[in-house]
C-alpha cells in the first residue's frame, strides 16, 4: 500500500493552482494504486514560525524540556514523521515574491532538523529521510522557466535543494506559469500543465 504525504501551501488555499494540481496528482496516484493520502494544507492550519522553544528544545534531552518547548518539538516530530511515513510527497508552491510563500518555509523550518532529517559525514551533508519520490508543483505569475525572468525564480532552486539537503533527490518538477499574462496565455498554461499530470499518472500506472 503506498503512502503519500500531500503539503499545500498557496495561500489562496483551495482556489491555488499549486494546490489544484498537487491535489490532483495525489487523488490520481490513489485511485491507480490505492493507499492512503495524508493531506498536510498550510493554508487552513498555519504552522507556527520557529521561536526560541523550538531551537533551544530540539537540542535539550526530553526530560530537561519546559512544557513550551516539548510542545514545540512535538509538533516537529509529527511533521517529521508524516515525511519518514510516506512513500511519495506531493509539494505544492506558490511563488510569492520569487520564492514559496512564508507557510512553506515555516514547514521546512520545522522538519530541516540536525541529527534527525540530515546529518554530516566526512564528505559532508547527509540527507536521513531518503527513497522517496517526490512531485514539486509550482505556480507562477509569470514565466520563470525561462526567458528573461528565469534568473528571478528563487523558489524552484530553492525547494530542491532543501529537499535534497534532507535527502528527497527523486523530484519531478510540475510547473503552471504564465497565469498573469491575460485569459489566453492563462488557459494555455492551464491546459499545458493539465497534460503534464495526465503524463505523470500514466507514467505511474
Amino acid at each position: 500500500m503506498t503512502n503519500t504525504l500531500l503539503v499545500t501551501s498557496s495561500p489562496r488555499g483551495a482556489e491555488g493552482l499549486s494546490t489544484r494540481f498537487a491535489t490532483e496528482i495525489a487523488e490520481g496516484l490513489k485511485a491507480r494504486s490505492g493507499g492512503t493520502i495524508t493531506v498536510r494544507d498550510l493554508a487552513t492550519e498555519p504552522l507556527p514560525h520557529i521561536t526560541p522553544a523550538y531551537i533551544n528544545g530540539r537540542i535539550a534531552s526530553p526530560e530537561a524540556r519546559t512544557a513550551e518547548q516539548a510542545e514545540a518539538v512535538k509538533l516537529a516530530e509529527t511533521l517529521v514523521g508524516e515525511i519518514r511515513a510516506a512513500d511519495i510527497i506531493i509539494l505544492g508552491s506558490s511563488m510569492i515574491n520569487f520564492g514559496p510563500s512564508s507557510l512553506l518555509k515555516a514547514w521546512f523550518d520545522h522538519i530541516i532538523w540536525p541529527g534527525v532529517t540530515f546529518g554530516y559525514g566526512e564528505t559532508g551533508p547527509i540527507g536521513l529521510v531518503p527513497n522517496k519520490k517526490v512531485y514539486l508543483v509550482t505556480a507562477t505569475g509569470g514565466v520563470f522557466s525561462e526567458g528573461k525572468y528565469a534568473s528571478f525564480d528563487f523558489q524552484t532552486g530553492y525547494l530542491r535543494h532543501l529537499l535534497g539537503f534532507i535527502g528527497l533527490t527523486d523530484v519531478e518538477l510540475v510547473r503552471v506559469e504564465g497565469t498573469v499574462l491575460g485569459p489566453d496565455v492563462a488557459n494555455a498554461a492551464i491546459a499545458a500543465t493539465e497534460a503534464q499530470v495526465r503524463a505523470v499518472l500514466e507514467r505511474a500506472a
